[in-house]
């Protein structure tokens, strides 16, 4: 690790580089924690858009109570790095991912989604044999058609399976909201939210009118946190990208109240034309097919096309003044999808390099 580099200005740096404004990720940070705390809510981020136990850390001492993520080997990589509480918020198939399960209990407490029973007896069994016990979410399809078991009678027929197994214990249900997030008038997306969230609490008071405990109800991205926080029943939000926000968040889902702290530094490698320049960063280094990313500090420069290796800027009369060898910092479009391009976060205070991690769980996809 270049840990040497700690200490230096932004603009000593050779680019592209994958940049964290500290200040603004711990603000908003802060500002989610605090909102759901403040209507009563568990925070449970999901760590897609960091991958790293270090900054999963971070938010825990804000306030969140574990971390949510998509595959065992991000809950081991989380585990290893001190956090507990992990929701693998994904349905688990094959024995030797189930027998990681198992052996991840010892050192943490997973919670492990579901949609079928046949996820859940083999889990079972192998927990039964290495003598310890899962918790387990089911995941009811509250309206994305992704996975998710129907509300409703099929939902409670799982319950009640998974309650007769040793070695599982029901712990709670989600759902995700993800098909609502880029309603654009916030009357309707808070109507469309609260239904939604209706319907999968209806679901948890089924399953505890059968004498079934279903403690946990979980479900929110930050997309539509600001709403589903606010359903009564909901337990826990499951938003993570808040964090570092970016352009897909602001401009598609509407929100507002966070601040960009994910960013690209590249440099001008090209100037064929007075109205276009190329940066040294292009789809290997950030990915634009949720949104663009936006420059920073040249209000009418905007990112026209990337190529593998190539940034095209359309420049406008103010930012044509940019020359070969000038550095430009883009906000990535969608941070989740540019996280796992790269091998470290350079985390700056002000234009000073503070920290440099390496984002741990990338590559985990097992």
């Amino acid at each position: 690790m270049p840990q040497s580099l700690v200490g230096v200005r932004k603009h000593e740096l050779d680019t592209p580089v994958l940049c964290i404004d500290l200040d603004r990720m711990e603000s908003n940070i802060r500002k989610m924690a605090g909102f759901c705390r403040e209507h009563g809510v568990q925070w449970r981020p999901h760590e897609k858009c960091h991958k790293t136990p270090a900054i999963a850390l971070k938010e825990i001492e804000a306030g969140a109570i574990g971390v949510t993520c998509a595959k065992v080997s991000e809950a081991e990589v989380m585990a290893a790095g001190g956090v507990r509480d992990i929701l693998i918020a994904n349905m688990i198939v094959g024995p030797r991912k189930l027998e990681r399960v198992a052996a991840l209990r010892r050192w943490a407490d997973p919670i492990v989604a579901c949609d079928h029973f046949a996820q859940v007896q083999p889990l079972a069994e192998v927990c039964r044999s290495h003598g310890v016990e899962v918790r387990m979410l089911i995941e009811v399809n509250v309206g994305l058609d992704r996975v998710g078991v129907s509300p409703g009678r099929d939902t409670l027929e799982l319950a009640q399976a998974i309650d007769r197994l040793k070695g599982v214990k029901l712990a709670g249900i989600m759902g995700y909201e993800g098909h609502l997030l880029q309603i654009a008038d916030p009357a309707e997306k808070a109507q469309k939210i609260r239904e939604n969230m209706a319907l999968l609490v209806g679901c948890k008071e089924q399953i505890a009118k059968s004498g079934i405990d279903c403690g946990i109800v979980s479900a929110g991205g930050t997309g539509s946190y600001q709403y589903t926080v606010k359903c009564p029943g909901v337990t826990e939000v499951q938003a993570g990208g808040g964090i570092f926000m970016d352009p897909f968040y602001r401009l598609k889902c509407q929100v507002q109240e966070l601040d960009y702290a994910l960013t690209v530094l590249a440099t001008v490698v090209s100037r064929p034309t007075l109205e276009r320049a190329v940066l040294d960063a292009g789809r290997k280094t950030m990915n634009p097919d949720v949104a663009m990313p936006v420059v920073v500090g040249h209000d009418d420069a905007e990112v026209k096309r990337l190529s593998a290796e190539h940034c095209e800027l359309k420049l406008g009369p103010q930012s044509q003044n940019l020359k070969i060898g000038d550095q430009v910092e883009l906000v990535v479009g969608y941070g989740d999808f540019t996280t796992v391009l790269h091998d470290e976060f350079y985390g700056f205070r002000g234009d000073r390099l503070e920290v440099i991690w390496p984002i741990l769980g990338r590559g985990k996809l097992q």
